[in-house]
């Protein structure tokens, strides 16, 4: 009777110890925490171990039990599939839910968006504000680090190599990462078939990014890049100076000044100043403007002038530039007085309303 007893006790015992467990594991594992004040960021680097991730995630509340987590982890055989990278954790999940962020690679990433004929100096300005990194130390790198250093680049930088592109990267990429991923991007870029027709064309890859930034820079409907290439084209073989005023306007800190007032200062870039091209790209040109560079169109332009709208009048002398600038200044003249005569018009209508 009294043996009989005990194992009933014994049962009842392993019973209720049984019955904790499934509460406990219930309560830390399936049960979810309550939902963060503030989403908690976790980095989880390549070859941590999960024991390390765990405790992680346990001590950001992001899960009630690192024990738990490891359990079930192990259990599935999940621990060995998660991926690293930084995370974004706001709460409130089961660990279930956890688990499968990590095992899909549900990163937390930055997309940033580079334009077409940007600046190095405007590019740092963009990663800033997309909260990357302090500008000061991507132009530095831009222009002094080991990538440029390795690339040949050491006296201009990379100026012209940065890819205009969407990308994606890590809160926590540093500057050398977010250079070589645009300078991997330009690279693939840059075929064979495109090094074929440099080499038909008579130009050093610098000297055609040089140009294609000038092209991206002065054109501002896509149609026209290929016709303003022409009319460099043949300036160049003319030993005529460009003129363009987006490289008197370039400086190492971005674009600055007006166009007018620009033309007159002196700088290494100013091709008003001198036959020929800058001594490196004004801008990172985007595929277009590079591709107007390496099949330009055929024509004997050698000026234009831009319209209102942002196309331009081509000219292959400059007496017909300089009528095609005279009839544009008569036409703006002629619009602004429009505008002035409507605002009078609606001044006094709107006088007598009163």
């Amino acid at each position: 009777m009294t043996r009989n007893l005990s194992r009933v006790l014994v049962a009842v015992a392993a019973t209720a110890v049984i019955g904790a467990l499934v509460v406990s594991f219930w309560y830390y594992g399936i049960q979810p925490p309550p939902k963060l004040v503030h989403p908690q960021i976790i980095a989880i680097t390549r070859g941590e171990s999960f024991r390390t991730v765990a405790a992680k995630l346990a001590d950001a509340g992001v899960v009630r039990s690192r024990i738990a987590l490891r359990v079930l982890a192990e259990a599935t055989g999940e621990a060995r599939r998660i991926k690293p990278g930084t995370y974004n954790f706001p709460g409130g999940e089961t660990i279930e839910d956890v688990l499968r962020h990590l095992v899909n690679g549900d990163l937390l990433v930055i997309t940033v968006t580079i334009p077409e004929g940007q600046t190095v100096h405007q590019i740092a300005q963009r990663l800033e504000r997309s909260g990357l990194i302090c500008d000061g130390d991507f132009e530095h790198a831009a222009s002094h680090g080991p990538l440029v250093k390795a690339l040949g680049l050491k006296s201009q930088g990379v100026e012209g190599y940065l890819y205009p592109a969407t990308y994606r990267f890590a809160p926590q990429a540093d500057r050398d990462h977010l250079l070589g991923a645009m300078l991997q991007k330009f690279s693939r870029m840059w075929s064979a078939k495109i090094e074929q027709r440099r080499f038909e064309l008579g130009l050093t890859q610098l000297e055609l990014i040089t140009l294609a930034s000038i092209v991206e820079k002065e054109a501002k409907v896509a149609g026209e890049r290929p016709l303003i290439a022409s009319v460099f084209y043949n300036r160049l073989r003319l030993r005529m100076p460009l003129q363009s005023d987006p490289t008197a306007q370039y400086s190492f800190e971005g674009s600055t000044g007006k166009p007018y007032s620009a033309v007159h200062t002196r700088s290494q870039f100013n091709t008003y100043d001198f036959a020929g091209l800058p001594p490196h790209p004004i801008a990172n040109p985007g595929w277009s403007s590079i591709r107007a560079v390496l099949y330009p169109t055929v024509s004997s332009y050698l000026y234009f002038v831009a319209r209102d709208d942002g196309t331009h009048f081509f000219s292959r002398s400059l007496d017909e530039h300089e009528k095609a600038i005279a009839k544009l200044r008569k036409s703006q003249a002629k619009l602004a007085d429009s505008r002035a005569s409507m605002s009078k018009i609606i001044y006094r209508a709107g006088s007598h309303s009163k």
